[in-house]
């Protein structure tokens, strides 16, 4: 019975399942980006996001304390520079896990999780479709455009009749 199972133990004893969410802590954050099972992806992202979170504030204790699960120096730099960097303002959820379909040998169901923060291609179509949507209403916006069109073709009827009667001046 899973009576209180609040992870998956992934089919492994717990010294191997601590190895290998932390090499996948390890090649995540040096990557970006890596491509894995589902179950892995949603284990890793369960136990990376407090280290994240932990990462936020640049403190002995808290490299200390993250050190403790990384146990990489490298892997330590990148995630107090530039990761904690880009992080600093977000409340939480740091990583995004994005299905792939199934593998070909074994039908196991693929993942890849990524950093929010750090896919350039889906921050850029964010901000191109905030700045192109217009807010749309049931009733349309007819007449606010025929004001609109009635006040410009006004002006343009008062400007034609002004420099039909003034000259035109050449330069000589």
């Amino acid at each position: 019975m899973r009576h209180g199972k609040k992870f998956n133990k992934l089919g492994r004893k717990k010294g191997h399942r601590k190895a290998l969410l932390r090499n996948l802590s390890i090649a995540l954050i040096t990557h970006k980006r890596i491509k894995t099972t589902l179950p892995k992806a949603k284990a890793l992202r369960r136990h990376l996001e407090p280290i994240i979170t932990k990462a936020k504030d640049n403190t002995t204790h808290s490299r200390r304390v993250v050190f403790s699960y990384l146990q990489d120096n490298e892997a330590m730099k990148e995630l107090f520079g530039p990761i904690a960097a880009k992080i600093g303002d977000r409340p939480g959820g740091y990583l995004r896990i994005i299905r792939m379909g199934f593998r070909l040998g074994d039908a196991a169901e693929m993942a890849m999780i990524e950093f929010v923060d750090f896919n350039e291609v889906m921050l850029a179509s964010k901000e191109a479709k905030s700045t192109s949507k217009r807010k749309r209403t049931r009733r349309g916006r007819k007449k606010a455009e025929t004001t609109v069109s009635s006040e410009s073709a006004t002006d343009t009827a008062t400007t034609a009749e002004t420099s039909t009667d003034m000259p035109a001046e050449t330069e000589d």
